[in-house]
């Protein structure tokens, strides 16, 4: 069996989860180890963490402080974990640490960069982003796979600063089904109030204000459901907003995959957009909530000119904003009958299902190539029958 040591920045982060749940439902054994947002370490899936201190969301200097204080005591940590046949590591903080993870072991096990965002700081000019360019270039220098989340990161990053000369893997952002199922979630009744759902990681501001003021001049019929959890530290008066907002409802967290059909059955279309990094990150990414909202049939809403509006283009479904403007939303969805939205949810529901969900084959070849990966480097070990 394939031990996998994940590090990641937060154990908590629901990402997280999911990807364990993904490679152990493809065979691998993992140990997890990371950074804590919040007091106390919880169980993953079955996994106790190993902790490697706390961090702060947004808080850059915090967080390398961190990771060079865990790097000191980085054999200590794992002193009673097993080497591992390859280590996986989630973002650039965790690729330093995954090569004093490396030398703690005495061991040649690979390391497999996952990098599923590109961070603002890393695109920067100035000597702090070259700085970073520098230290991932040099830090990926033994990197055996890179998992990445969408094309666009590969062509206006990976590509063009040629960061990481190591073969590359896709692994989409699509919904975690491991036993196959059939149903779609009912849609709501096509009828006033139109809902639109934003779900999962609630972090710009500019959506969250066009939306109120969209609704708000939209005289109920338009209403805004979030769930998920609200990045503070972009809009620390998140929830006055939301209460002094009249068509505007947070409705808290969920868990995924679990909850997915439940919250996307109570909403019509999904807001699958993002101004967090405008131009860059936000431009490139292809979202969980893509995936999961067509999964069950939610019309999904794009912006023109990003890599999700691409592919909605491509598959021929959904809305695209010409910009990011009340006139564009009002004009998108004028005349929005029930027939009309029947047809666009149609479209959806024609699509293949495979283009929406990762099921337990997916999760066993993400596995065979990460033993491969291990393999080629000699390290793998033998498989247990």
């Amino acid at each position: 069996m394939l031990h996998v040591l994940y590090l990641v920045h937060d154990v908590s982060d629901p990402a997280v989860r999911r990807r364990i749940i993904m490679l152990k439902a493809g065979g691998a054994r993992v140990t997890l180890a990371g950074f804590r947002r919040t007091q106390e370490l919880e169980d993953v899936e079955g996994v106790t963490p190993i902790d490697l201190g706390h961090t702060r969301d947004g808080r850059f200097a915090q967080r390398l402080g961190a990771v060079a204080m865990a790097a000191t005591r980085i054999a200590a940590s794992l002193k009673a974990v097993d080497a591992p046949d390859v280590i996986v590591a989630r973002n650039l903080e965790m690729l330093a640490l995954a090569q004093r993870a490396r030398s703690a072991f005495s061991s040649a096990a690979p390391v497999i960069y996952e990098c599923l965002d590109i961070h603002r700081l890393v695109l920067r000019e100035d000597v702090l982003g070259k700085s970073l360019r520098g230290a991932e270039r040099l830090l990926g220098r033994n990197v055996g796979l890179l998992l990445t989340s969408s094309p666009a990161f590969v062509r206006h990053y990976f590509q063009r600063f040629g960061q990481i000369d190591a073969p590359i893997e896709l692994v989409e952002n699509k919904l975690l089904e491991l036993e196959p199922r059939t149903e779609v979630a009912p849609s709501p009744v096509p009828s006033l109030p139109w809902k639109i759902g934003w779900f999962g990681a609630l972090r710009c501001r500019k959506s969250l204000e066009l939306l109120a003021d969209f609704t708000r001049g939209a005289d109920g019929r338009f209403e805004l459901v979030m769930r998920g959890r609200p990045a503070l530290s972009e809009f620390p008066d998140f929830h006055g907003l939301v209460e002094s907002a009249p068509h505007l409802a947070f409705r808290g967290a969920y868990r995924n995959p679990e909850d997915m059909a439940d919250i996307y059955s109570q909403v019509h279309f999904s807001w699958a957009i993002d101004f967090f990094e405008e131009g860059q990150n936000s431009t490139w990414l292809l979202p969980n909530r893509l995936y999961e909202g067509c999964r069950f049939g939610t019309v999904p809403i794009a912006m023109a000119g990003t890599e999700t509006a691409s592919f909605l283009e491509r598959q021929q479904i959904g809305l695209v904003l010409p910009e990011p403007s009340i006139a564009a939303l009002t004009q998108t969805f004028s005349g929005m009958t029930a027939e009309r939205y029947a047809a666009l949810r149609a479209g959806v529901l024609a699509r293949d299902q495979a283009t929406w969900i990762c099921d337990r084959s997916d999760c066993q070849a993400l596995v065979a190539r990460l033993e491969r990966v291990a393999a080629e480097n000699g390290t793998a070990r033998a498989i247990a029958a």
